[in-house]
């Protein structure tokens, strides 16, 4: 039963805190598989094992003299003043008061620390989530080497390098469901409309908490790319809705940016992950450049190719989806068709929803580069 379950993961996840040293693959796999990792206790001990965060050497807090003379200081108050549903309803608006006044030091004491980083407005979305789960100095020290790994493309000078992840968004549903993908090409929908999904973690979108801080679990885990394989399978999810609506930018931008709060969350989290073992960002990444090439100038993105060949990933995920269609006739796999019959996809999507297991252990160790920080995935 349910409760058993929890019990046992719990287990799981104190014994790999307090293994010599600490198991962070294991704590991976806790945090990606149903439920996450379940407690706002246990994510203060465990997304510092993820960002690889000493907490026993955090930054005192910052000062007050942060706001004098600071170039973002305005506009980070302007967008934590509207941050109000952000905080837990009914909580009292001293206490508020005072967590979004941690809330401007935080950002305020990255940016100045990382002069390299540029504010962006969504930004602080993410800061909060990490401030409500566990206070403001430790967030501090888990938002700064967030800052400057999964999200250093975010707080670029330009949206360059953020409309390129977006540009990942397409082939991703490209491979899934051709059908879908042709509908949103012919009403030129464009990517815009996941942007604030992508930028904020889907925490300015979602009005459920709990919801959140279980796709943090999952993130944190994950490839810094996985946020925008959530995007697709949310797309993929509502196929229906799409099809149905009429094939004009303006009608499908409005049916697409209403994200349903109601989402089966762990099926899309599985759902993702299996995406992420079939179609690998090195695997995609010819056909986002060239949608970068046309809609932008063009970027090489030679650290990120360097990162993917280092992570070692692709080998051992095409491995283990050809052992499981081994014995069948479809012997030239999905990473060599152009575009196969939509059913044949779907059927595939079939056989990796029953991989769940395995592709969250290969999510896992795809990543298994992430906590060392040694390569600046996009420069």
């Amino acid at each position: 039963d349910f409760d058993s379950k929890k019990k046992r993961k719990v287990a799981e996840i104190y014994q790999a805190l307090n293994s010599d040293p600490i198991d962070v693959a294991a704590l991976r796999r806790m945090a990606i598989s149903e439920g996450g990792l379940l407690t706002d206790e246990i994510r203060c001990k465990v997304w510092p094992k993820l960002l690889s965060v000493n907490t026993d050497d955090l930054p005192p807090l910052p000062g007050k003299e942060l706001r004098e003379n600071n170039k973002d200081y305005q506009q980070v108050l302007l967008d934590v003043r509207r941050s109000l549903r952000r905080f837990p309803p009914g909580m009292p608006d001293d206490q508020r008061e005072g967590l979004q006044e941690e809330l401007i030091d935080i950002i305020l004491h990255v940016l100045k620390r990382n002069p390299q980083l540029h504010y962006y407005q969504g930004y602080h979305d993410i800061v909060v989530t990490f401030l409500l789960v566990v206070g403001d100095r430790l967030a501090t020290a888990l938002v700064e080497k967030l800052s400057t790994h999964h999200l250093r493309d975010f707080m670029d000078p330009t949206m360059d390098n953020t409309k390129h992840i977006l540009n990942y968004l397409m082939p991703i549903i490209d491979q899934v469901n051709p059908e879908v993908h042709d509908f949103m090409q012919s009403a030129e929908v464009g990517t815009i409309f996941a942007l604030s999904w992508l930028i904020t973690w889907f925490g300015h979108v979602l009005s459920d908490f709990r919801h959140v801080v279980r796709l943090y679990d999952f993130f944190l885990a994950c490839h810094p790319l996985m946020p925008i394989y959530f995007a697709a399978v949310i797309v993929l999810y509502r196929e229906q809705e799409v099809l149905d609506c009429e094939c004009d930018m303006a009608s499908v931008h409005h049916l697409l940016s209403q994200i349903p709060q109601d989402l089966p969350y762990e099926t899309l989290i599985s759902r993702a992950g299996d995406l992420f073992v079939q179609f690998p960002p090195s695997e995609l990444a010819r056909e986002a450049a060239q949608q970068q090439a046309e809609r932008t100038a063009a970027s090489t993105f030679k650290d990120f190719e360097l990162a993917s060949v280092q992570q070692r990933p692709d080998t051992v995920l095409r491995q283990r989806f050809r052992e499981r269609l081994q014995g069948e006739e479809r012997t030239e796999s999905i990473w060599t068709k152009p575009r196969t019959n939509r059913f044949v996809k779907l059927a595939v999507m079939g056989l990796t929803v029953a991989l769940g297991a395995a592709a969250l252990a290969v999510v896992k160790s795809a990543l298994e580069w992430a906590p060392k920080f040694e390569l600046q995935i996009f420069p």
